[in-house]
């Protein structure tokens, strides 16, 4: 089965938290990014902790990668 088939055979609620799990996942990689690369934030943190701060967040996102991609796998089956 492909991505769309099983898409389809989710309920409304189901579909809807799976869009949002993808976002939250996409907004964690792009509050690390933003960690990294941008230097006059408006508040005043250490570029260490910001670096420490990012890479927690890009751990915790791939945490959930995998805890969707167990899920997204056992509807396969």
């Amino acid at each position: 089965m492909n991505f769309i088939q099983i898409l389809k055979q989710k309920s409304p609620l189901q579909r809807f938290l799976f869009v949002l799990n993808v976002l939250f996942l996409v907004l964690y990689f792009i509050m690390a990014i933003t960690l990294f690369v941008w230097k006059a934030m408006p508040v005043e943190i250490p570029y260490t902790n910001r670096i420490i701060l990012g890479v927690i967040l890009i751990i915790y996102a791939l945490y959930r990668f995998y805890r969707l991609s167990i899920k997204f796998n056992e509807i396969e089956e």
